[in-house]
Order: C-alpha cells, then structure tokens, then sequence
C-alpha cells in the first residue's frame, strides 16, 4: 500500500487535526503518499482530494475543529453515492482509507467495506464519547473541560445573585458529558438519560441545601433528557427558587484540545496507518484500559458503552 486517503466526518471533534497530522507524517515516514478528502464522504463523492505533505499539517495540532473540513452527506447513504466514492477513490489511485469520526463515520465505512472490499479504519473522535471499542474518543476530553469552565463561570453569577441554574450539555441520547463534567464541576443534581430522575426529588435537594444555608445550585442536563428551560421552569414553580437555563451548545465543541486529546489523537492516528499497512481490512483504533488496541468495526458498533454507574452515586453523595 503506497497511497491513503484520510477524511474527518460528522461533528468536528477537538484533536481532529492531531489526527490528520500524525496520520500525514506516519504515513510519509512510512513511504506511502497520503492524501486528504474534504468535507467526509461528501467530498469523496465530489472528489474533492488533495496531496498532503509534511509542511501541509505543520502547526495545527493545537488546533480544534478540522482543517479537512467535514460535512454529512446524504447520498453517501446511497449505493449510487457509495459506487461514486469508490470511483473516486480509484480515479486517485488510493489503496486504504482512513475516516476520523464517530458512530455515523464508522457505519459508513463498514457499509462501504461490505460492498467494495476497500481497506477501511475508523478513528473515534466525538465529543459524545459514545462509540464502542475505546474507552476514550478523541474529543471528549476537550469538551468536558470546556463545560467545567462554563460551569465554574457560571457559579460565579449564581452565588452573587442567589440563584439556581440549569446547564444543558450535549451528548446525544448518552450522559458521558453530563456526568464526567457535572462530578468534575461539583453540580448538585446531575440528569442523565441512562437513569430516570423524580423532579420532584431534585426540588427536594435544592431546597435542603437552602435550609442548611446553601445560596446557589447548579444543575447539569445531558441534552437527551429533555429541555433545560422547561425543567428550570419546573424547578421554578415547584420551589419559587429564581431558576435560570443555559444551554452551552457548540462551545463545547470548539477551542483548544487538551493534552490528552492530542496525545491521544497522535497515538490513535499512527496506528490506525500501521494497521492499514499490516493489512487490516475493517478496523477501529481505540483505548482500551490504557492501552491503544484494536478490533473490527462492526464490533466497534455492536457494543454499548455504559456510563459508569458508581460515579454517578458518587456524584449524589458529594452534593449533599
């Protein structure tokens, strides 16, 4: 194998770029040319492709989003999208292909395997955390760091003013930002879609904590539980407490990647060359207890992560 392409897909990713460039100059290193497909498989499609050099990833892995650039791409999910990919790939002569992303990249690379054959290997990066086949995806440590700071701001303005607020963080249908950045920014509540919650038991902390002198709260909503300001507006009127929402948004996807991501990224992105190289047809790179390990994408996508049911009472415990 002398040439690989490398796109980024989906939802951009802090440690993206950390990607992109360890993959670049691995693959140099190794003698292969890589080149990069923009925006995902919708520039695969369009054959939108591009020669990437040493000096092309230079200064971008403290970075965020990706320099790739990424979009999603309804006629990817097409066979007639799916053949025109394969033609473009062929027309520039790549012979593996690497996609950085999460479960909607690696399903579109499994489908395409399974009907093309093509050496494909999914690089999990999403802030979501919610890929199987690695404990840790690229991205999510960024983001949650970016919700503890939010969060420690946003504390400042509820103990002057005495308030409580709801603070709705990302994540799709999983809790894995919502707890790690609600233990991590010390919330007195945090909801989570993998655990039902009783309102009116939420209520019932806030005001225990008033009565023992307590002037602010702060309550973290994984964004597939529901709405902060309908729930903030439920607080409101089962306790008469000033209950503000917030929903952070896409300032969690972007700024910075912290050291881990971008080690992470770095070791992610080597390997998943390597193992193009070793001739691994369908892969995914992951983390797994410490280590960087890999094992095929369909079983990447068959497993469940589970959040972590011991952090989240130990949560409860310390916001007594």
């Amino acid at each position: 194998m002398r040439r690989i392409g490398v796109l980024t897909s989906g939802g951009d990713a802090p440690g993206m770029n950390a990607a992109i460039r360890a993959i670049v100059r691995k693959g140099i290193y190794e003698g292969c040319e890589v080149w990069g497909i923009k925006r995902g498989f919708a520039g695969l499609i369009e054959g939108d492709i591009v020669p990437l050099e040493l000096g092309s990833v230079a200064d971008t892995i403290h970075r965020g989003g990706t320099i790739l650039l990424t979009a999603r791409s309804q006629e990817f999910m097409t066979e007639e999208g799916r053949r025109e990919a394969f033609a473009s790939l062929h027309r520039a002569g790549i012979e593996g292909l690497i996609g950085i992303g999460g479960e909607g990249t690696f399903r579109g690379l499994l489908t395409f395997h399974r009907e093309t054959g093509f050496p494909v290997i999914g690089v999990p990066a999403t802030i979501d955390n919610d890929i199987g086949g690695t404990d840790y995806a690229i991205g999510f440590d960024t983001a949650v760091n970016n919700v503890v700071d939010a969060i420690n701001k946003i504390r400042d303005t509820a103990t002057s003013h005495e308030r409580t607020f709801v603070v709705e963080v990302m994540g799709r249908n999983t809790g894995f930002i919502a707890l790690t950045a609600g233990l991590a920014g010390g919330a007195e509540s945090i909801l989570l879609p993998e655990f039902p919650f009783d309102i009116e038991a939420v209520c019932q902390r806030l005001m225990r904590g008033i009565r023992r002198g307590k002037r602010h709260s702060i309550i973290v909503v994984a964004e597939g539980v529901g709405s902060a300001p309908a729930i903030a507006q439920e607080i409101k009127q089962r306790t008469g407490l000033e209950t503000k929402a917030i929903i952070l948004g896409h300032i969690q996807r972007g700024g910075t990647p912290t050291v881990f991501d971008r080690v992470l990224a770095s070791i992610m992105g080597a390997r998943a060359v390597e193992l193009l190289l070793a001739g691994e047809k369908r892969a995914a790179v992951g983390l797994v207890g410490g280590e960087v390990k890999h094992c095929d994408l369909e079983e990447a996508l068959r497993t469940t992560k589970k959040i972590d049911e011991a952090a989240y009472k130990l949560a409860e415990i310390l916001a007594i």
